[in-house]
């Protein structure tokens, strides 16, 4: 009898590539129809138990509850009839341009029928294909669509045409923490009590999901327009940036290991750069645990050491690991009991605090998080409210004038074209198999009408 290989190679040989092309191209159509029934059955069955028991909950009359049922029902009608309409960029207007980065920007939009406002992020296909980050950009809108809780940014819709993919998303115009610790430079322990703790149900919120997000960092942490913390950016940070990977660090002979105690010195080069390094391709591993550098495997206990070099952050101004090159911030986190110090040239932080930190910042194997609960119970945060933390005031208010204030974002030069060919519809000779699957309309999305509200 022939090997598999020799009879794997004997059915290639039978096929032209294009047939070949043809058939994969079939057996992933397949495949994401039935998978999409699926999820469409399961969704539509969760809703209506949450209608069930939040009435339950009401307390409401028969009467009642077979009225909201009905409304319940002709939502459900309409949803089924506008998830048949296309949905295209066309369908949005541009209204500025909040972020950008390597591989495509981050655009402040409003739905031409409805007038809701989002944030539309745009990412290029063909770089996608070119820098083989497929995988990346489909892990994103797939840990989006299931992680739907107050923790994680909100996707309402994703879509492509020929040149790109879209996430259609809330816009959270409370700006990201890198621009709040930007301002403040340091925080109070209190402060960072109350971001640390929103930003450990953050992470926990999708580690129930058996998702890790493997690239927490201030910049990832939103704050909604109350102040509260929503984690963004899953998936395509991870991997992209050349900075993030290994064999960028290949080359390390002759780096000089500045002394620990000169950390302060580069604080000052790290802050003047740090908001070119995070829109470039290289970025910097600040926030990186050592065991993902080493690919020899991790779990999401790499979530709590990104955790542990933020809150040093906030207290100190800086990253515990920071240089002037990503190099060089590499190798210190890869011998990091050399370079993890509480010296008393910075500023002084309390027992509780350091420990946490420590805690944090440690090898795997001693490393707090393999349950959230043994956060949660450290001294650091005792008397933290955990139940209703996002129900009371955020520990620094965000201003926001209305939905669409951009005054907590960069301001990011226009193209003379941006806008134009942003407003041009795009040709769909051909769409890349390799996205299939890829659209997604959110119910809530499409069955609420009305301009959004603080």
């Amino acid at each position: 009898m022939a090997s598999s290989e020799g009879g794997q190679a004997t059915t290639s040989s039978l096929y032209s590539t294009s047939t070949l092309e043809s058939a994969r191209k079939a057996k992933v159509s397949m495949e994401t129809f039935y998978e999409n029934l699926l999820i469409q059955d399961r969704d539509r069955s969760n809703r209506w138990k949450k209608l069930e028991l939040s009435m339950e909950e009401m307390g409401l009359s028969a009467e009642e509850r077979e009225e909201h049922r009905q409304i319940h029902a002709q939502k459900e009608t309409q949803f089924l009839r506008l998830r048949r309409s296309r949905l295209g960029k066309k369908d949005f207007k541009c209204l500025k341009i909040i972020g950008r980065g390597a591989f495509g920007e981050v655009a402040l939009v409003q739905k031409q029928d409805t007038g809701h406002v989002y944030a539309m992020k745009i990412l290029r296909k063909a770089d996608m294909l070119e820098k083989e980050q497929i995988a990346h950009a489909r892990a994103e809108r797939d840990i989006l669509v299931e992680a739907d809780n107050p923790w994680v940014v909100k996707m309402y819709y994703s879509f492509q045409d020929s040149v790109s993919l879209y996430l259609i998303m809330e816009f959270l115009p409370g700006g990201d923490m890198m621009t709040l610790l930007m301002k403040k430079d340091i925080l109070s322990e209190d402060v960072t009590r109350f971001y640390i703790a929103e930003t450990v149900l953050a992470i926990d919120s999708i580690h129930t999901l058996n998702f890790i997000h493997r690239d927490i960092k201030p910049d990832n942490l939103l704050l909604d327009a109350k102040g509260h913390i929503k984690l963004s950016d899953f998936g395509l940070c991870t991997g992209l940036k050349r900075g993030h990977r290994t064999d960028f660090y290949r080359d390390l002979n002759n780096v000089d290991l500045s002394d620990p105690r000169d950390s302060r010195r580069f604080a000052q080069a790290w802050k003047r750069n740090r908001r070119d390094r995070a829109y470039s391709t290289v970025g910097t591993p600040d926030y990186i645990a050592p065991e993902v550098f080493l690919q020899t495997g991790y779990t999401h206990l790499c979530d709590y050491w990104s955790l542990g070099v933020i809150m040093y952050e906030m207290l100190m101004g800086f990253p515990p690991f920071c240089s002037e090159r990503p190099q060089d911030t590499y190798r210190k986190i890869m011998h990091w009991r050399q370079h993890l110090v509480f010296s008393p040239e910075l500023p002084p932080t309390s027992r509780d605090s350091e420990a946490l930190i420590r805690k944090l910042l440690c090898d795997v194997s001693d490393r707090i998080g393999t349950n959230v609960e043994e956060v949660k119970a450290h001294t650091f945060f005792k008397g933290t409210d955990w139940d209703h933390i996002r129900d009371r005031p955020a520990a620094i208010p965000v201003h926001v004038k209305h939905m669409a204030d951009t005054s907590n974002f960069d301001d990011f030069e226009e193209l003379s074209d941006q806008k134009k060919s942003f407003n041009e519809d795009s040709e769909e000779a051909q769409r890349d198999w390799v996205f299939q699957n890829y659209t997604f309309k959110r119910f809530e999305g499409l069955t609420q009408r009305g301009h959004l509200r603080l």
